[in-house]
């Protein structure tokens, strides 16, 4: 609904303001007259009108503002690749006359619907810092003039990383819920694999678009078997691997062997092809550790970050043992970029129980049940301290 208002007011704010009113009028109409045969559209439509109707409202009170609202003509014969609002917006987000962060919060706010405090949580920062964000990404949009439209050819490169981290943090954000009830949230999965699909259609050629949906496709292999049917959080070591979607995690492979071939490999494609190893594995005693490490050496080295140097460890706990793995996690700790991130304390956790230092396992598997807000994962640390005990 708000990628379809903003084809016509190509304001941010007026196509909020006016899809809350529709749901608004919705909610008083709709109880006296009935449900409409297709109230996604009736939704649609009348937030689209009350945008018309608010535009005329603007240029009469004041003459001397610039046109807003293109003739229909000029929206038809727009170029589009893909008919597809939501993706039109994603590219008009991530404009790389915005900070690259800006880029990404704002689409995922906008696009993706995700509240600020999931927003906030994922790029570690407070709520009101990610809040001033998106206003200021929002206010740049509308002084540049930043049209909605997907780029022509020669202006995607400025803007595809961007898009690709928008749609992996989207489906990073439906793969775990940050808080509730629910382990995934399947919306989120769902659109973020479909928005790929198509940005693998608009770009076939990229190789880090073909490396983000085998990403995405392997884990969403695995989407039914990562918890119990009493909703439990089960490790991959426990999970049914006969299970797993096959036809998935082989599309996936054929992907990621595409991008391999093509040239040197970026970090979708190095974060796919260590899914890949993990979904291939006959059982989780005969999955390729070194291998895993190797990959995971070469993607710290062209993405430098935090918590790839966390997944890393873990790699390197499975080969050179939990010893070698815990000094790694301890310089992470010192180095405080993920102060607050529930999965630090909680890998320290586990390799404190392998060595059997019980005791403090114990405390840092209890820091971690103090950061985590989600049902399944709280039971879940709450089980390993049990065992602990």
């Amino acid at each position: 609904m708000l990628a379809a208002t903003v084809r016509v007011t190509r304001d941010l704010d007026l196509a909020e303001e006016m899809v809350q009113d529709a749901y608004v009028q919705a909610l008083r109409t709709w109880p006296r007259d009935g449900v409409p045969d297709r109230p996604a559209a009736w939704l649609t439509t009348t937030a689209r009108r009350g945008a018309l109707n608010a535009l005329r409202r603007r240029r009469t009170l004041d003459a001397k503002l610039p046109l807003l609202l293109e003739p229909e003509v000029a929206e038809v014969a727009e170029p589009q690749t893909i008919p597809d609002d939501r993706l039109r917006l994603i590219f008009t987000c991530c404009h790389p006359a915005l900070a690259l962060e800006a880029r990404i919060a704002l689409t995922l706010r906008l696009v993706c619907g995700l509240p600020t405090p999931d927003i906030a949580h994922a790029f570690l920062v407070s709520e009101a810092t990610m809040a001033a964000r998106l206003t200021r990404a929002k206010k740049k949009i509308a002084v540049a003039r930043i049209p909605y439209a997907v780029p022509a050819a020669a202006e995607l490169p400025g803007r595809v990383d961007a898009v690709l981290t928008v749609l992996h943090l989207l489906f990073s954000t439906g793969h775990t819920a940050r808080a509730g009830a629910e382990l995934v949230r399947d919306e989120l999965t769902g659109r973020a694999v479909d928005l790929a699909r198509m940005l693998r259609l608009l770009l076939p050629a990229d190789r880090e678009v073909a490396g983000l949906l085998a990403l995405l496709l392997v884990h969403q292999a695995r989407r039914a078997t990562r918890t119990d049917p009493a909703g439990r959080l089960l490790r991959i070591e426990e999970q049914d691997r006969t299970a797993w979607h096959r036809e998935l995690i082989a599309e996936a492979d054929r992907l990621v062997v595409t991008a391999l071939r093509a040239g040197p490999p970026g970090r979708f494609t190095l974060q796919a092809a260590i899914a890949a190893l993990h979904a291939q594995a006959p059982s989780y005693p005969e999955t390729d550790w070194p291998q895993i490490r190797t990959l995971y050496d070469e993607l710290l080295r062209i993405w430098p970050s935090p918590v790839v140097a966390l997944n890393r460890a873990v790699a390197v706990s499975m080969v050179d043992g939990p010893a070698a793995a815990l000094v790694e996690v301890e310089a992470i700790e010192r180095d405080g970029r993920l102060a607050g991130y529930r999965y630090l304390p909680a890998t320290r956790a586990d390799l404190l129980r392998r060595l059997d230092r019980h005791a403090e396992a114990a405390e840092a598997y209890r820091a971690a049940l103090a950061l985590a807000d989600n049902a399944a994962e709280r039971e879940f640390l709450a089980d390993r301290l049990r065992e602990l005990r």
